[in-house]
């Protein structure tokens, strides 16, 4: 192997150049590698739309992961069911330490939905036993 294909190309991706005024950009698609090749535009990934960051929707994503626990929701990554009380118990346990640290700072349809969520899951759980 040549000293030449032993090497590496270190690429300056500052915004600014050397005097702290931003740098001219290339145009997408336009940029051409060492040895002539163009290099493709980054692809977007759009992510789905998160929801809103509040109470009511952190105890649903807590419920959901004790419904996948509970075996009832396939694995996003594997796609398969798999029972694991245990965790689905810690889970629950979980929801009900927030119920217990929040209370009194919480609004009517906030305690109402907490206590909702907590009976359905130690219901299913009972059940699942």
């Amino acid at each position: 192997m040549s000293e030449e294909e032993k090497g590496f190309v270190i690429k300056d991706r500052r915004a600014f150049d050397d005097k702290g005024k931003p740098k001219a950009e290339e145009p997408e698609g336009e940029k051409v590698e060492e040895k002539g090749e163009q290099v493709p535009p980054r692809e977007e990934v759009k992510a789905p739309p998160l929801p809103e960051v509040n109470f009511s929707s952190l105890i649903l994503s807590l419920s959901s992961t004790a419904f996948l626990h509970f075996g009832e929701i396939p694995d996003p990554v594997t796609g398969k069911k798999k029972k694991d009380l245990g965790l689905a118990k810690h889970t629950i346990d979980t929801i009900a330490m927030l119920k217990e640290k929040t209370e009194g700072n919480l609004t009517e349809d906030e305690k109402l939905f907490i206590e909702n969520v907590l009976t359905d899951l130690r219901w299913r759980f009972v059940k699942a036993g």
